[in-house]
């Protein structure tokens, strides 16, 4: 009688406190805002001889479960340990004919609590590294019991999961990241696994805002994973497809690349005569570029791979480099025609000295001969001097032969010094047209 008299009370309680409850809509779809207490089924019957440890329908055939995803973030996605981490919220659905109750045509719900008293898929993340539930403020779960026994489990997971990425092209690559999901311990005999029918689209997706990367698109699979020693295992995947942010990089890297480079130009506006200038410029370019190369590779693996930014970095090194040996070059130039104007200066003030000096010889020839030079007749001198040019010439004609350059010698007249300043004129339009036509090569190779 008391039990009857308490049970009264507590439906009658019930009633009004839903009644009363401003959000009593809100658990309508559950269990009904004008449902008897004794509509409840005995959690107690409802449990009798149902045993956890089996599946549903165990012996028969495979356990059917339908999989719902909804991401609420993806963030730290890292390059260098090639892993990204994930928060979802997992839901599975199957049945189990054992729970099935007819006392309502209501949908229950319950907490965590009741979640370790049922059976659960064994369903684990293939490519997770570390994973864990959420327990803040109670643990993230909850179970939908509806009369045909069909189980709702909802669950959030956060979990770091590895990703290969192909870093050739990074910066301007685009990645694929997967989430595998499989039963560990029931092979396809015992559970096979499907996308939801109404996962098309992943839940959240839409709203997530990544720091490096855009989400392009999206797919799902399912395929069979064949153990020689375990069997068949069902497994379902979600593809990611990421495509990088590539603004920072032009910003961080390249912007500062082609400035350095273009830098480097300034020497050839830079007279020649200003050997500290243009030597102090080269080489802090040279330097400034090495520093840029290091600190962008300390945030990228040692992949053996090289990539596109490593392209870019070793482009407008070789460009500032060049700028550099092109002041040497042309300094050398201007040295040699230095030098080579003061050996011609020497061999012309040699010869003039040493026909002085013949001249001198021949007076003093005379000299001793008593002969007046400033008196003596063509007809009896200039026989004899016309005489001795002509073995002079002869002589020379000989020497001349025996002296005649040969292939090297006729290279090294070809290849003359050509004047340093002409060489700035040039490379002032070499260098950036040069510059511009591999730029074009390498985004339209890279970007392609």
């Amino acid at each position: 009688m008391g039990c009857i008299l308490w049970t009264l009370l507590f439906s009658v309680t019930f009633t009004t406190h839903a009644r009363s409850y401003s959000g009593a809509e809100d658990i309508g779809d559950y269990i009904g805002t004008n449902l008897d207490i004794a509509w409840m089924p005995s959690l107690e019957g409802l449990m009798k001889g149902y045993a956890r440890k089996f599946r549903p329908g165990i012996g028969g055939p495979p356990v059917i479960v339908a999989v719902d995803i909804e991401v609420t973030s993806i963030d730290h996605i890292s390059e260098i340990n090639m892993e990204y981490t994930m928060t979802v919220f997992l839901r599975q659905s199957w049945k189990d004919e054992r729970l099935a109750y007819n006392h309502t045509n209501k949908t229950l719900g319950f907490d965590s609590r009741f979640v370790e008293k049922l059976w659960l898929p064994d369903t684990f993340i293939v490519n997770a590294k570390s994973a864990w539930f959420h327990d803040v403020t109670v643990e993230n779960k909850l179970i939908r019991l509806q009369p045909n026994g069909v189980i709702l489990y909802s669950s959030r997971i956060t979990s770091i999961l590895s990703c290969d990425m192909d870093l050739t092209k990074y910066p301007l690559d685009e990645q694929e990241c997967r989430l595998d999901l499989e039963s560990y311990g029931y092979s396809a005999e015992d559970i096979l696994y499907n996308w939801s029918e109404s996962q098309d689209q992943i839940h959240g997706l839409d709203k997530l805002e990544l720091a490096q990367f855009t989400i392009t698109d999206y797919r799902f699979t399912k395929e069979g994973m064949n153990f020689k020693s375990a069997g068949r295992f069902p497994r379902l995947t979600l593809h990611f497809h990421l495509k990088r942010n590539r603004g920072m990089y032009i910003i961080q890297s390249y912007v500062p690349s082609i400035l350095l480079v273009v830098m480097s130009w300034v020497s050839f506006w830079i007279s020649q005569s200003a050997v500290p200038a243009r030597v102090s410029l080269g080489i802090t370019t040279v330097l400034t570029m090495t520093t840029l190369m290091d600190s962008a590779r300390s945030s990228l693996p040692r992949a053996s791979a090289v990539k596109a930014l490593d392209v870019y970095f070793l482009i407008c090194y070789v460009f500032v480099f060049a700028a550099l040996v092109e002041y040497a070059f042309a300094h050398f130039n201007a040295d040699y025609l230095k030098k080579q104007k003061k050996t011609v200066k020497h061999k012309r003030k040699g010869k003039t000295t040493l026909q002085d000096g013949k001249d001198a010889i021949v007076l003093f020839s005379f000299t001793i001969l008593g002969v007046n030079y400033n008196h003596v007749h063509e007809e009896t001198v200039i026989p004899s001097t016309m005489s001795n040019l002509a073995k002079i010439r002869r002589q020379r004609e000989e020497n001349r032969r025996e002296l005649k350059p040969g292939k090297r010698g006729r290279l090294k007249i070809h290849l003359k010094p050509i004047d340093a300043d002409t060489i700035d004129v040039y490379s002032r339009a070499i260098f950036p047209a040069t510059f511009a036509a591999v730029n074009m090569i390498y985004w339209a190779g890279y970007t392609h």
